[in-house]
């Protein structure tokens, strides 16, 4: 816009100009017309060659300014920055390696969840679909699929197969040591509001697995590994409603004969889904040492050293966050709306 009136008042003072030399060669007496036009031709040519030059050189810089955004450095960073989420947070999602089957129902039918109060959760935000109402209800067919839209949805229905299910690490863990005052008063287990009843009445309290002893070691051992940057505990410790979330999925894992290296992997994936803006940053972290992110160790990447609260901390200190958003779904089975205070430990409500 400005330069389109730069041009029309452009063109106006090159008429003005114009105007008052041919205004002034026509002063000129006919006997003197001659001679003087001839010594002020070469000064108007070399005025006009001034007035083209200029207006070129305008013109020039004017397309400078408004070069593409594409060539600017901050859609440059903009750039990378997609391409770091992309390989962080696919946009279509990632293919976990179980099946869910029929295991929604057969949580609401031992009443770890309540169906009916979920259902009217996610009906009320208007978000309870197709794919929902067959994970809780029905036979989901095929291999579960996690997305950031149903990242939030999926970690309920792993948080409640993790709390309900019979195994030891519940039995003899970290979760039953009397210095904490008892596993009723962790996040994971009294914020679990939607079962029928207390909680508590679903603890370790179903046989939704028959895990082998090699099955079972496997979970012991992927378990201790894996940390959240909610806290410093492992898995193995699922004081908060993601931690006994990954616990369960480690066990619907095993069950299905999915192999150590497939666990992490996976481990990895879901946790960047529940913790995006965490694994944004360790990705640039990463990406600054040279490692690209698809090169990663999953191990390494769910371990204490990057990803407990103390561990992403030293490493967020020194990087700058790719994309100012929150961490990742909340604590809650709201996942991120109001809920009560939590009991005693954990990053849960």
């Amino acid at each position: 816009m400005c330069f389109e009136k730069f041009e029309v008042l452009f063109g106006y003072w090159i008429v003005c100009v114009l105007v008052r030399f041919l205004n002034f060669v026509s002063s000129i007496p006919m006997e003197e017309k001659s001679n003087e036009v001839k010594n002020l031709l070469p000064g108007s040519i070399f005025i006009s060659s001034i007035i083209l030059a200029s207006a070129w050189i305008y013109k020039a810089e004017s397309k400078t300014r408004i070069e593409p955004e594409k060539n600017r450095p901050e859609h440059t960073e903009k750039s990378t920055s997609s391409v770091l989420e992309e390989a962080v947070l696919p946009s279509g999602g990632v293919i976990l390696p179980v099946t869910w089957g029929n295991l929604g129902s057969r949580l609401a039918s031992v009443g770890a969840i309540d169906a009916e109060k979920l259902e009217a959760l996610y009906v009320e935000r208007g978000e309870f679909t197709e794919e929902y109402r067959a994970l809780l209800l029905e036979q989901s067919r095929g291999r579960l699929k996690m997305t950031e839209e149903n990242s939030g949805y999926l970690l309920n229905l792993f948080w409640a197969l993790g709390l309900a299910s019979k195994n030891p690490i519940l039995d003899s863990g970290e979760m039953k040591d009397s210095r904490y005052g008892g596993a009723e008063n962790f996040a994971s287990t009294a914020g679990w509001t939607i079962a029928k009843g207390n909680p508590m009445e679903h603890f370790s309290r179903h046989k939704f697995f028959n895990l082998t002893p090699s099955q079972q070691e496997l979970v012991e051992k992927v378990s201790r590994g894996i940390y959240r940057p909610c806290c410093g505990n492992s898995t193995h410790f699922p004081d908060c409603n993601h931690g006994m979330a990954m616990l369960g999925l480690l066990e619907l894992m095993a069950s299905q004969g999915v192999g150590e290296e497939e666990m992490w992997k996976a481990a990895l994936a879901v946790n960047s889904y529940w913790f995006p803006d965490t694994y944004l940053t360790i990705a640039a972290y990463m990406k600054n040492k040279g490692v690209e992110w698809q090169n990663v160790e999953p191990r390494e990447m769910l371990g204490a050293k990057y990803s407990s609260a103390q561990g992403y901390a030293k490493v967020a200190s020194q990087v700058v966050a790719p994309r100012g958003q929150s961490g990742g779904s909340g604590c809650g089975v709201e996942s991120g709306g109001a809920a009560p205070a939590q009991k005693q430990s954990g990053c849960g409500i």
